[in-house]
């Protein structure tokens, strides 16, 4: 079904405040695609944050012009899924590099992060980045280890002057006689 041009102008408005909010785009070749898996892709897309459309290039060129993803204006050529990570940089990659695992007609074709359009290989670069999650529980990794270093050596130097565990030890045994 043909779109007139308020229905343009609204998918061009709507894709243009999407770009403005996202952190990656993955536009990936779909030609081949079954029903069941792309409803299955849109179904993990509404999970995981990822905005995921099928849109005429023309109208996809002209709603990223004036955002950091201007830059693959060029490179929309054939028929398109656009997947925008809205909450996190890697969920697009995750996505697209995942359905394609199952369907092999899927393929990424552009990617693009801050403003910098880079090969469709990228997409496994874009899912191996790490989860909001995994982000802070590496960075609470790095921020306990020179407490937990500190604690090491000190044991260590109690331990070598003798004041480890055996002293707190013998003094309980001492008293447990005497009584």
């Amino acid at each position: 079904m043909a779109l007139n041009l308020s229905q343009k102008q609204e998918v061009v408005a709507e894709l243009a405040d999407i770009a403005g909010k996202a952190h990656s785009l993955v536009a990936a070749e779909y030609a081949g695609t079954t029903v069941s898996q792309m409803t299955e892709m849109r179904k993990k897309a509404r999970e995981t944050g990822v905005y995921l459309r099928v849109v005429k290039n023309t109208l996809a060129s002209r709603a990223v012009e004036g955002t950091e993803f201007a830059c693959v204006k060029d490179a929309l050529v054939g028929p398109l899924l656009y997947a925008f990570s809205l909450e996190e940089p890697g969920a697009a990659g995750r996505l697209i590099k995942d359905a394609s695992k199952t369907n092999d007609k899927l393929k990424a074709k552009v990617v693009s992060v801050e403003g910098k359009l880079l090969p469709a290989a990228h997409v496994d670069v874009l899912a191996a980045l790490p989860t909001r999650e995994q982000a802070l529980a590496m960075l609470a990794r790095v921020l306990a280890e020179p407490a937990a270093m500190f604690a090491r050596a000190v044991k260590a130097v109690a331990d070598k002057q003798g004041g480890g565990d055996a002293a707190p030890a013998e003094a309980a045994a001492e008293t447990a006689e005497t009584a």
